[in-house]
C-alpha cells in the first residue's frame, strides 16, 4: 500500500520535473470563484490553485483538475456541485472538473485523453474525458474546451490524490460488513443498499457506508446518507475521480482505506456498494480478491431477473463468497421473485422488506452485541480464491 503511494508520488514528481510542461497562466481568485466546481473536486482546496498549465505538450492524468469552458450542451445540461445542487450549464460557462475514465454501458465509455484539446463532460459529477462510445439512448455528451490544468504556486498540477484521506492501518475489530453487488449498471444496487441501511437503522443499528468503485458523482452518496447512514465515503475520498482502468492493487487500497476509516467510528454495520456488474473488469477482479473476502461478511446480490440472479450467485459462489440474499429490480415482480427463490435457493428480499428491517442477517457477535471479525473464516475464503 505504502509502496504504491510512493510510486504514485514519484510519477507526479517526474511530471513536475519534466521541462516539457508547456507554459502557465495566472489564475485569479475571482475567476476561480466564478467557475462552477463539480462534486468530483469536493475534497480539494481550490484556493491553492493560482496557475493554469497550458500547451500542446501538457498531458492530463486521471484525477487532474482542469478549468474548462462549456462549448455545446449535450446529455449533461447540469453539473453537480460539491453541495449536491445541480447547477444549470450554459455555453461559455467555466467549470472545474477532473479528468477520469468512464465505464457505463447504459451511458458512456470514455478515457482520459493525451492532450488538452476539446473533450466531453461524461458524468454530471464532473468527469472530463474523450468519448469512445455511447448508449443509443444517450444524447451526445456536453462538449467542453479545457483551458488549463489547475496548478499551485510552484507550478505543480493539482490532483485528487493530493487530498485523499490519510492512509491508516486496518483495525483488528471492525463492524459487521455487508456488500451489495449486482449483475450490471442499473440492477438496483444503490436502491437495495439504501433500503438495507434504512432497515438496519430502523432496528436501532448505527450504520456506515462506502461506495468502493464507480465514477465520481454524489447521487449515490446522498441517497445512502438520506437512508440513515451516519457516514458515507466513496472512492473520491481515496483520491480517485473514477475506478475504471485502475489496477487491482489500487482498488484494494481504496477498499482498505474506506473500510479502515469507517471502522474507527462507533458503528454496528458497514454497507459497501460495488459499482457496475460482474463482467466489469475492476469489479470482477475486486470480488475475486482475497482482500475483498477478508473484509466482507455477507453479500446481497441485485439483479433484474431470475436468470441474472442465478448466474450472479453461481459466479460469486465459485470463489466462494457468502451470498446471503437476492434483491434488486427483479423484486418489482412477485413472479420474478418466486423464480429467483426457486433458482438460487436464497431468500429474495423486496425493497419494502429491507426498508422495514424485516431481514436481519445472521452474524457472530460478542456478549455485548457488537459484531466481531472472524478472521479464520474469512482467511479460509480468501485462500480458496486462488485455488
Amino acid at each position: 500500500m505504502y509502496a504504491l503511494k510512493a510510486v504514485e508520488s514519484c510519477i507526479q514528481l517526474l511530471d513536475w520535473a519534466n521541462p516539457a510542461t508547456g507554459h502557465s497562466e495566472p489564475l485569479t481568485g475571482e475567476r476561480l470563484t466564478r467557475a462552477k466546481s463539480a462534486y468530483s473536486t469536493r475534497r480539494v482546496d481550490l484556493m491553492s490553485a493560482v496557475n493554469l498549465l497550458q500547451g500542446d505538450v501538457v498531458q492530463p492524468h486521471a484525477g487532474d483538475l482542469v478549468l474548462a469552458r462549456v462549448e455545446k450542451i449535450g446529455q449533461h445540461s447540469r453539473i453537480e456541485l460539491p453541495s449536491g445542487r445541480r447547477a444549470q450549464l450554459y455555453p461559455g460557462d467555466e467549470i472545474i472538473v477532473c479528468y477520469g475514465n468512464r465505464y457505463a454501458p447504459d451511458q458512456f465509455e470514455a478515457v482520459v485523453p493525451d492532450h488538452l484539446g476539446e473533450c466531453s463532460l461524461v458524468a454530471g459529477g464532473g468527469i472530463a474525458a474523450q468519448l469512445l462510445s455511447r448508449h443509443n439512448g444517450m444524447k451526445r455528451p456536453t462538449t467542453i474546451r479545457p483551458l488549463g490544468l489547475l496548478a499551485d504556486i510552484q507550478g505543480h498540477r493539482l490532483n485528487l490524490m493530493d487530498w485523499a484521506l490519510p492512509r491508516i492501518p486496518s483495525s483488528l475489530h471492525r463492524p459487521y460488513t455487508l456488500a451489495v453487488v449486482g449483475t450490471a449498471m442499473n440492477a438496483g444496487k444503490t436502491t437495495t443498499a439504501a433500503n438495507l441501511i434504512r432497515g438496519l437503522v430502523q432496528t436501532g443499528q448505527r450504520v456506515g457506508a462506502a461506495k468502493v468503485t464507480g465514477t465520481g458523482a454524489g447521487g449515490d452518496r446522498w441517497t445512502l446518507l438520506d437512508a440513515g447512514a451516519e457516514r458515507v465515503l466513496d472512492f473520491t475520498d481515496a483520491g480517485y475521480a473514477s475506478t475504471y482502468q485502475v489496477t487491482l492493487p489500487q482498488v484494494e487500497t481504496i477498499l482498505h482505506q474506506l473500510t479502515a476509516h469507517l471502522a474507527i467510528e462507533p458503528l454496528d454495520t458497514l454497507v459497501l456498494e460495488v459499482a457496475d456488474g460482474l463482467f466489469q473488469t475492476e469489479t470482477a477482479q475486486l470480488l475475486a480478491s482475497p482482500a475483498f473476502a477478508r473484509r466482507v461478511d455477507g453479500i446481497v446480490f441485485a439483479a433484474g431477473d431470475a436468470l441474472g440472479a442465478l448466474a450472479g450467485v453461481e459466479w460469486l459462489r465459485r470463489f466462494p463468497l457468502p451470498v446471503l440474499a437476492v434483491s434488486g429490480l427483479l423484486t418489482a415482480s412477485p413472479l420474478a421473485c418466486r423464480e429467483a427463490v426457486t433458482a438460487t435457493g436464497l431468500p429474495v428480499l423486496t425493497q419494502d422488506q429491507l426498508a422495514r428491517g424485516q431481514w436481519r442477517p445472521e452474524r457472530d457477535a460478542t456478549e455485548d452485541g457488537w459484531p466481531v471479525c472472524q478472521f479464520p473464516r474469512r482467511d479460509a475464503i480468501a485462500a480458496s480464491a486462488y485455488r
